[in-house]
């Protein structure tokens, strides 16, 4: 896998599996062979609504957690300091995680 470091030192690997249009029913199962097959960089947000399967599958991995780079995306109603604070809070505890490697907030400036 190749990686890129990001100006804040935090190695990205440049090759990535997004989530997006998957179902919750299958998406758990694709992260699995995703990261089975060597993918390290996970992409999903609050919109695709399968956090908790992406979280899932990285939990079942056994593939330990700092291994991964893993990415979600608050929601444009979840605007300002508070509610994207526990937008993000909810994003991890349905990713099963401490951190976010990256988080990006969709909104109107």
């Amino acid at each position: 896998m190749e990686y890129v470091t990001l100006n804040n030192g935090v190695k990205m690997p440049v090759l990535g599996y997004g989530v997006y249009q998957v179902t919750q029913e299958e998406c758990e199962r694709c992260v699995l062979d995703a990261l089975q097959v060597g993918y390290r960089s996970l992409d999903t947000a609050q919109s695709y609504f399968n956090e908790e399967q992406v979280g899932s599958a990285i939990q079942k991995s056994g593939i330990p957690r700092e291994e991964i780079f893993l990415t979600t995306k608050v929601w444009v109603e979840h605007y300002g300091y508070e509610a994207a604070k526990s937008s993000v809070l909810e994003s991890m505890r349905k990713l099963q995680t401490d951190y976010l490697d990256d988080r990006v907030i969709i909104g109107t400036s």
